[in-house]
Parts: C-alpha cells; structure tokens; sequence
C-alpha cells in the first residue's frame, strides 16, 4: 500500500540546490552554498515550515539572522560545523539540537560547515503570515509576509533594506 503524502523518509528526500533567482553572487557565491528539500507543503503541513538543508565544507548556507516572530529548531542530522549564536561560536555534530526562539539580535544564528563532509540539518520553524528578521553582520533587514494563494499557488512578499536607505539585494554585503 502506497503511503500518504504525510508520511516521508529522510532518506529519500531529493535535495536541490537554490534556484538561480535565489543563488548567491558576487562575492557571497564563495561563502554560502546549500542544498535542500523543502518539504513542509508537499507533505500538507500548515502551522510548521520543515525541510532538511545540507552545507558543503566550507560554505553556509544563510546569512547571520535574527527573526522577530519565526521559531526554529535544528537537528543535526550528519557532519560539524559551528553555530554562531549571538556574539558566541559553539562546535555543533551529528545529534545536537539547537533551538532559536525568536527575539533581538542576540539570537542571530548562523550554521558554518567547517569540517570535511557535508553538514546536514532538519529544520523546523513555525509559519508566521509575517516575520521580521535583522542581519547583524551587513546591517539589513528583511519583512516578510505570506500572502493569499493566486490560482493556488502560494505568494511571498519580501523586502530587504537597510535603515535610512531603503531597499538592497539578498545577498548585497555579505
């Protein structure tokens, strides 16, 4: 019997690399680099974002951020790195837990690959219908809210700026 949507293995996830709107450049495209499944609307999840995101040696896979309404938790699934939480840097591996409440900028978080194999993570996140999230190291901002569907497929609204000039790119600083 096939299984519902609802029920996935990890170890069958597919995982893709950003499309190439979201990709970074410049500069950036040396420091962050990751592969994901998204899975959480696939599987028909409505209150909770999941999906597992794997970093290559070397890479990140986001900016240093802060969200003011989103939780997230993090289960490291293969590899190490480190985590940099607030103004600390903590080794993390395979088995740790990390959690980020949402809050200022001392819960800013940020996952660095710094060993030899990728450093694979589920992460899991309620779905606010709008969150605001600061980047500590370029300064930026970002709000971020969830519109209503259109022909069923679901709307993001997004704008990223720093205070007093207005709006920048993604990826602009880091």
């Amino acid at each position: 019997m096939d299984r519902p949507k609802n029920i996935v293995n990890i170890h069958d996830l597919e995982l893709q690399p950003r499309p190439p709107q979201f990709a970074p450049t410049g500069p950036a495209a040396d420091r962050y680099e990751a592969r994901a499944a998204l899975v959480s609307r696939t599987m028909g999840a409505k209150k909770l974002g999941f999906n597992v995101t794997a970093i290559p040696p070397g890479k990140r896979a986001f900016p240093m951020h802060n969200h003011q309404t989103t939780e997230e938790m993090f289960f490291i699934l293969e590899g190490e790195g480190q985590l940099r939480l607030g103004h600390e840097t903590y080794a993390v591996r395979a088995g740790d837990l990390v959690s980020c409440p949402p809050g200022g900028k001392d819960t800013a978080h940020q996952f660095v690959n710094t060993g030899t194999a990728e450093l694979k993570f589920l992460a899991v996140s309620t779905r606010e219908p709008v969150d605001l999230c600061d980047y500590p190291d370029t300064g930026k901002f970002a709000v971020l809210a969830e519109m209503a569907p259109e022909n069923g497929q679901p709307r993001m609204l997004s704008f990223v700026g720093r205070e007093g000039e207005g709006g920048v790119g993604y990826w602009d600083g880091e």
